[in-house]
């Protein structure tokens, strides 16, 4: 188990985003062959990944590598999930043999896949083909009884997310995207979401794999339950601790090592946003170097954005998980980034501008 990628000197190291670069970027978009604004939503993602990589127009963010962190959570007991624990590593295994719907996904996008045991409940098999093997513990502890795990469990499980980035980085990657696997996994994001944002857990607290009406009003309880033992002033890693989980840990460290980087990480559903959120409390920089793959039809994904200030570049009522949403939008970042290196300027095509009063 890596154990000596410093979470805490990565989040001090996150610094603000080049505004300059981002501001030649929407001059740059005004003199390109086409009507001001008229690309939208592309635009302001080319001044992002300007203002990232400070530089205009800023290099095509390639490669891609797909991280996907997998841990088990021993709320699971408490009866707040449709799907047995043992999904987790039958499905790790699944990634690991290219069968699952991120690898799909991936393939498409040209993307690498990464798939690290953090917290996975029952042993992976041992030919699981290329999986990291980084497990911090077991599963987490229930979190309906007490808290999920101790403070040194919380930081080990970041360090490793962060330890992640930094290999893949190190070995090329320019994008990174975050994905997950942890039967039981929305309860925790919903009780992180639910902290930070100040919401009521009955506002995000969602259905996650399935649950009904019973399950979700016990599902709730468990939620309120765990947030009000948290001591006044509670700091980032005592709620992480508190309420888990280990791959939602992993994905901060990662999130943070990656913008620590000045690598653009574009971020999945209800879970990623959850360790956004968490990676935001550590290191409030981090929101510039975030891209918001989706909205999850989860509620804590739309609560978690908003704090965010990040608007999704897609919306097509995804809620897999696994980084499926994000894997699909890597193309349209690509693609904002070729906008600005590859279009013509009305000057060099010899195009007539627009009559200007």
């Amino acid at each position: 188990m890596v154990m000596d990628d410093d979470f805490s000197e990565l989040a001090g190291r996150v610094a603000p985003t080049d505004a300059t670069a981002a501001l030649a970027s929407l001059e740059l978009q005004d003199r390109l062959t086409k009507p001001q604004g008229s690309l939208g939503l592309l635009e302001t993602l080319g001044a992002q990944l300007s203002a990232i990589a400070g530089a205009c127009p800023p290099p095509v963010p390639e490669p891609v590598t797909v991280a996907v962190f997998a841990g088990d959570h021993g709320v699971v007991r408490a009866g707040v999930s449709a799907w047995p624990s043992e999904v987790t590593a039958q499905m790790v295994a699944n990634f690991c043999a290219g069968g699952a719907a991120i690898n799909v996904l991936a393939r498409h996008a040209h993307a690498s896949v990464v798939v690290v045991d953090v917290g996975v409940a029952k042993p992976v098999p041992a030919n699981a083909h290329g999986l990291v093997r980084r497990n911090v513990r077991r599963g987490t502890a229930n979190l309906a009884e007490g808290p999920a795990m101790s403070l040194e469990e919380a930081t080990a499980a970041l360090n490793v997310g962060a330890g992640v980035a930094r290999e893949t980085i190190g070995t090329g990657a320019r994008m990174l995207v975050t994905g997950d696997m942890g039967i039981g996994n929305t309860t925790p994001s919903a009780a992180l979401i639910a902290h930070f944002t100040s919401s009521s857990p009955r506002d995000v607290t969602g259905r996650g794999a399935g649950i009904d009406d019973d399950m979700l009003n016990l599902k709730t309880s468990v939620i309120e339950a765990a947030l009000s033992r948290l001591p006044p002033g509670a700091t980032p890693l005592q709620v992480l601790a508190e309420v888990g989980g280990l791959e939602i840990a992993a994905l901060a460290g990662f999130i943070i090592a990656g913008a620590a980087a000045r690598v653009p990480v574009v971020i999945d559903g209800v879970i990623a946003v959850a360790a956004a959120v968490l990676a935001r409390a550590f290191a409030p920089n981090v929101t510039g170097y975030l891209i918001a793959g989706h909205r999850s039809s989860e509620p804590g994904a739309s609560a978690g954005l908003a704090h965010l200030g990040l608007t999704p570049l897609l919306d097509l009522g995804l809620r897999l998980g696994e980084g499926t949403g994000a894997t699909l939008a890597v193309q349209l970042v690509q693609a904002a980034a070729k906008i600005l290196s590859e279009m013509a300027t009305f000057g060099s095509a010899g195009v007539s501008e627009k009559n200007r009063p």
